[in-house]
């Protein structure tokens, strides 16, 4: 997978060798390492990460080079810090990869002088909808502090596919379209890594370097896309949240995490506490309409946490036990290809299991190796035993490869209210029919002994969260499988905020949803003419599917 190009740095490619740029002169470089999030933005890891990373990159370079072996397969980023412990980059395929829950994000490396922003730790930020601060991918930063040092008032983000003045006297961004004004700020970071490659410097004619770009007036632009919701990488870009929106961010992968403990004895990636966990959700009563006026109709769907008896309890206990669960989705193989991989201890399935120093088994050895029944898949069964021990232990599993669910999928989202009305006014793009409002209520509480620090209280920010659908038959279609996923607690969670960072608190979980009716500036509104799919793929994804319409 070939990483995006911003403007004015240097792409390098698991060779490490950078791009060369005509016309500029080779200094010494520093390494920035991004991440892209659901929608398409580039967002730089801290300082100290990319020092983890880029120095086991060039380490790994310098075996190769000395023993003509490939390249270190997989980077675990808990090595650098905790908070990371889930996430695995990937360098064959610049991936990141979250290992709870198999979600993907594209990852690429990018070459900076060591004058630049990034060389000296500077980060520029943006207020987002819940006041806290989110970086700007390292090739605007870095715009951004050459106009500063230039005596620049003001740049256009224009050439990097954003919709957006910045004015740097006034530390605001402006929307070009709407004129809504956010705040900025540079904030002074650890320095990023110096690598032993070298970064073109500005040197001879005018170019479409950061500095000409600056003096000039022209530059790349770069293909940004409206949004498209996936958890592979290559997906489509968007721009960045331009509104007063609550923002539909995923508690997924390349966000930061919850903070779990590492398991330290494994071999060859991070690994997570187990935890234990409620018993399944049970649904409220029957639905209560709500009043509305105006002839609105309007539909209550609480959850509520009921108490099982004793012998429900030890019959969910019976069924979720980890090795059953294990054994129940997974037949043990005799031979074991020699040449493949378990992808979540990152270990030959010749070899035993990653996790045999961190997870206990009686009956379950590590090097046993079992095939999933449906999408035949193969893994090390003690790595699988280790993930779902992680999980919620609600009795199914999902595979790490093809995301094939077993058995029925249940989340930790807390109680709260889902609200359902209907009115007449229509979405962009949906011309011909009403419009659906969802209401989700979640009020602060203390985490149970499924979330990140069972005992702890936990916030709501942002709630209630309005959120909207086209009143035709696919909009209907998608409504009644949210209802699913809401009493099925898929989708919220607790975590870390991508947008705040903020832990503890009440985070959106990989199912996206529109909480803007008339402008999709931000990926969050209409017109968006393929979300409805997208969401059903997303819903399908949780295991929620027509099928479950049918029960």
């Amino acid at each position: 997978m070939a990483a995006a190009q911003g403007a004015g740095s240097s792409v390098a490619g698991p060779s490490g060798a950078p791009a060369s740029v005509p016309g500029h002169s080779s200094t010494p470089a520093v390494a920035v390492w991004e991440w892209q999030d659901e929608f398409g933005r580039w967002r730089p890891y801290r300082g100290n990460v990319c020092s983890y990373i880029e120095q086991v990159f060039q380490a790994s370079q310098q075996k190769g080079r000395r023993s003509g072996s490939g390249l270190v397969s997989s980077i675990p980023l808990g090595h650098a810090d905790a908070v990371l412990a889930p996430y695995v980059i990937d360098i064959p395929s610049l991936t990141q990869f979250r290992q709870d829950t198999g979600t993907m994000r594209a990852v690429r490396r990018h070459l900076f002088p060591g004058s630049s922003a990034a060389g000296q730790g500077i980060v520029w930020e943006w207020q987002n909808d819940e006041g806290g601060w989110s970086p700007y991918e390292m090739s605007v930063c870095e715009v951004l502090e050459q106009a500063r040092a230039t005596n620049h008032q003001r740049v256009d983000l224009a050439p990097f596919g954003y919709n957006y003045d910045v004015d740097l006297v006034a530390q605001v961004q402006t929307n070009k379209t709407t004129r809504f004004r956010r705040s900025v700020q540079r904030r002074l970071d650890s320095p990023y890594p110096v690598t032993s490659a070298s970064a073109p410097g500005h040197a001879g004619l005018g170019c479409s370097c950061q500095q000409c770009w600056l003096n000039g007036g022209t530059g790349p632009i770069t293909t940004r896309s409206r949004h498209s919701v996936t958890n592979f990488p290559n997906s489509s870009a968007t721009h960045q949240v331009s509104g007063r929106t609550t923002s539909a961010t995923s508690a997924g992968v390349g966000f930061v995490p919850y903070n779990k403990p590492t398991l330290s004895a494994a071999r060859s990636t991070p690994r997570l506490n187990a935890q234990s966990t409620w018993a399944l959700p049970q649904a409220g009563g029957p639905s209560t309409g709500l009043s509305a006026p105006n002839g609105v109709s309007a539909l209550s769907l609480p959850v509520k946490m009921s108490k099982p008896s004793k012998v429900n309890q030890a019959l969910a206990a019976t069924l979720t036990e980890p090795e059953v669960v294990v054994r129940k989705y997974l037949e043990e193989l005799k031979g074991t290809p020699a040449d493949e991989d378990c992808i979540i201890c990152m270990e030959k399935l010749a070899s035993p299991s990653g996790y045999g120093d961190a997870c206990e088994s009686s009956t379950i050895k590590p090097e046993t190796v079992g095939r999933l029944t449906n999408c035949q898949h193969s893994f090390h069964m003690l790595c699988v035993l280790a993930m779902y021990s992680n999980g919620n232990k609600d009795g199914s599993l999902q595979c790490p490869s093809c995301k094939t669910i077993y058995g029925e999928k249940t989340g930790t989202q807390p109680k709260g209210k889902m609200e359902v009305s209907t009115f007449p006014q229509s979405l962009p793009g949906h011309k011909d029919c009403g419009t659906i409002q969802i209401v989700y209520h979640i009020s602060r509480g203390i985490q149970g002994p499924e979330h990140p620090n069972p005992g702890m209280p936990y916030t709501a920010r942002g709630f209630p969260r309005y959120c909207y659908l086209p009143d035709n038959e696919k909009g209907r279609k998608v409504l009644e499988l949210l209802k699913v996923a809401w009493k099925r607690r898929l989708i919220f969670t607790v975590g870390t905020s991508s947008t705040t960072g903020e832990s503890n608190t009440v985070v959106w979980n990989e199912i996206h949803h529109k909480t803007e009716m008339d402008t999709n500036l931000s990926g969050h509104g209409y017109p968006d003419p393929n979300y409805l799919d997208n969401v059903l793929a997303e819903l399908a994804a949780q295991g929620v599917t027509e099928d479950c319409l049918r029960k």
